[in-house]
């Protein structure tokens, strides 16, 4: 008798995360050419206290220019907001719909300790009512005509709070949540606990989506297993392997593994990356983001820590280009 195999994890959608000052358009446009995303997340537009002109808003998703809001392959682009002043949040919300977002994301999730001393980020986490004050701000700006959705940590310091946070986003009225599966003092220390995300999203009723690091088809079964939730995120994953996406949307459409990405292939998104940014940036800035990206490649990749050890210390963006592929 023939026993069918049945993928229960086949449906799940998956975000490309918002990384500052890493993943820009281009690279949005990058990672999302083959299938694998179903959406994308833009870098935080900084909120402080007043009503930010276009500009900022076009600098940080020039996608808003143009119908739909979307990755040249047609990947929707969200928008993102970071910061405290509910005011300011619902000014700016306003601001975001009005210049064609579909939809604002607040993020407080980052780690980054400049953000969270100016009152940002993750450092709300402390205090769940102004992560409610925020939500419910924006929600109501918002009035319905686009959802607003959050990014949050398990806590700051420690995961106490992180059930009454993850509360207080759907109080406030987010439509989904996004869990990275660290608190904040945690930073990106493994492993992230992927279970704490299942015991968030057995307390809140909206979608609950799973990020951290998941790096590879394994870490995606174990990751939505761990946390029951249907929808996951990739963010630094992305940027180390640029075919991750493609491969577990490949497994969850035909239960086959791809084969591993290859040096080569690796290779070639850096050097078409150079070449677009190099039409608009200096040569020594470009050779400065492309080791970034580079370093990403590292994580769990021997072959992409040679590569970044024989290259780091080139200056010439020509023969860094070159040498990627020896």
């Amino acid at each position: 008798m023939e026993v069918m195999v049945v993928n229960l994890l086949h449906k799940g959608k998956i975000g490309l995360a918002p990384m500052e000052g890493v993943i820009d358009a281009l690279t949005r446009d990058l990672l999302t050419r083959q299938p694998g995303f179903d959406w994308t997340v833009t870098e935080f537009v900084r909120v402080v206290d007043t009503r930010l002109p276009p500009r900022v808003f076009y600098k940080h998703c020039p996608e808003l220019q143009q119908r739909p809001v979307a990755t040249p392959s047609g990947i929707p682009v969200h928008l993102q907001l970071l910061g405290s002043d509910p005011s300011a949040l619902a000014k700016n919300a306003r601001q975001a719909l009005a210049l064609g977002a579909i939809s604002v994301d607040l993020n407080f999730g980052c780690p980054a300790k400049l953000v969270n001393r100016h009152d940002g980020g993750a450092s709300l986490l402390r205090q769940p009512e102004r992560v409610y004050q925020a939500v419910r701000a924006v929600a109501d700006a918002l009035a319905g005509e686009i959802p607003v959705t959050a990014k949050i940590r398990l806590g700051f310091a420690n995961r106490r709070l992180a059930v009454t946070c993850a509360q207080a986003t759907q109080a406030g009225g987010a439509a989904r949540l996004v869990v990275h599966g660290r608190t904040r003092d945690e930073g990106y220390r493994p492993p992230a606990h992927w279970e704490w995300i299942g015991r968030v999203r057995h307390h809140v009723d909206i979608p609950v989506v799973a990020n951290g690091d998941i790096w590879t088809l394994e870490d995606y079964w174990k990751a939505r297993t761990l946390s029951g939730c249907r929808d996951v995120m990739l963010g630094r994953s992305a940027l180390a392997d640029p075919w991750l996406a493609p491969r577990i949307r490949h497994w969850q459409e035909t239960g086959e593994r791809l084969p591993e990405t290859t040096w080569a292939m690796r290779a070639s998104v850096l050097q078409e990356y150079a070449e677009h940014q190099r039409q608009q940036l200096p040569d020594r800035v470009v050779v400065s983001l492309v080791k970034q990206w580079l370093a990403q490649m590292r994580q769990g990749n021997a072959e992409a820590e040679q590569h970044f050890q024989r290259l780091k210390r080139v200056t010439d963006l020509d023969i860094l280009l070159d040498s990627l592929v020896p």
